[in-house]
């Protein structure tokens, strides 16, 4: 099997933190998002992955050589921001077997021992919300996918395509996205990887569905900092840390300097951050930043950004400076 990671996105809904890296490289619980997908594929035979990138791409190919040395990878460039379907296009000259298509922007937990068992031509991956109006869902009759609908404006499923799909007739798929291009189907102005997969159902392709727990998007602040919690539900991390109180689940890095603060609960501090005479709940703080004097809750703090003195909820980009202090106390 072969995988491809779809991450050339521009991560807009993540300004400013995507005007300096890429939105799959966004810290949550420890590690980027990006490192939460790569460690869940751990355990499948996947000969190579084919990660399609743009904005900053290079950004990227570091990352995956420096943490996952020994993984098989390839880099494709989207150029031009057409869509999903045509970023799987690009990749299609080195798919020659059955393929794993994942969207760079979401966790979820799943087994995937499910893969074996897939009997038609396909397999996606869904899970029930509350609110599907902001996703595409899907409609099914006898366990199989009839349709495709993006966004419904009125509620008609509640199963919502997670970014996660399986694909064993990887030709038919590609065949349906030459098609869907050849044919300039496309919807708001892209070609969508969701109508492709209508085009394979019309052509009587089977696609199966697995209903999954958990599915956390990264697309927005918000959204990131509920998956931080999540994560850190499931695991956290804090070295001794004296004449400062931890209130966990925290992840803190062992290379962070926190002094008299207090941190938690649902902090994300990464490495060569420092947190000092502070109370953070609710945050992600990157790497190398600077927070003093600082109350902050609900907050996502960029690489390098420096706060003083804030009573907020803060969405802080990478190397900026937020400084609520008055003169007294910042020694001016």
């Amino acid at each position: 099997m072969k995988s491809i990671i779809l991450l050339a996105g521009l991560g807009t809904r993540l300004r400013p933190h995507t005007y300096s890296k890429p939105k799959p490289l966004v810290q949550v619980a420890g590690k980027p998002v990006l490192g939460h997908i790569l460690d869940s594929l751990a355990g499948l035979d996947i000969g190579e992955t084919i990660f399609v990138v743009g904005y900053m791409g290079e950004q990227i190919e570091k990352y995956v050589a420096e943490h996952y040395p020994r993984m098989q990878a390839r880099y494709v460039e989207q150029t031009e921001m057409k869509g999903q379907a045509h970023a799987i296009r690009l990749a299609q000259p080195f798919i020659d077997q059955d393929v794993l298509i994942i969207f760079g922007d979401t966790i979820w937990e799943t087994d995937f021992t499910r893969l074996a068992r897939v009997q038609g031509d396909g397999l996606i991956y869904t899970k029930q919300v509350q609110d599907p109006r902001r996703f595409g869902v899907v409609l099914l009759k006898d366990g199989l996918v009839t349709k495709f609908v993006e966004k419904p404006t009125t509620p008609i499923s509640n199963l919502v395509v997670v970014g996660v799909y399986y694909f064993r007739d990887w030709r038919r798929l590609m065949r349906s996205i030459d098609t869907l291009i050849a044919n300039n189907i496309q919807t708001k102005g892209e070609f969508f990887l969701a109508d492709a997969m209508q085009l394979m159902i019309e052509s009587g392709a089977k696609l199966e569905v697995e209903t999954i727990p958990v599915w956390e998007d990264c697309g927005t602040r918000e959204a990131i900092l509920k998956a931080n919690r999540y994560l850190l539900e499931k695991c956290c991390h804090a070295p001794a840390i004296e004449g400062s109180v931890i209130l966990p689940p925290v992840y803190i890095s062992d290379r962070a300097h926190i002094v008299n603060s207090i941190i938690g609960p649902y902090v994300s501090i990464s490495e060569d951050a420092r947190v000092e005479n502070s109370h953070v709940r609710d945050c992600i703080i990157s790497e190398n930043a600077t927070i003093e004097n600082a109350t902050l809750e609900w907050s996502l703090i960029g690489r390098d950004a420096r706060v003083r003195g804030a009573f907020e909820r803060l969405n802080v980009g990478d190397s900026s400076e937020v400084d609520f202090s008055s003169p007294t106390n910042n020694g001016q």
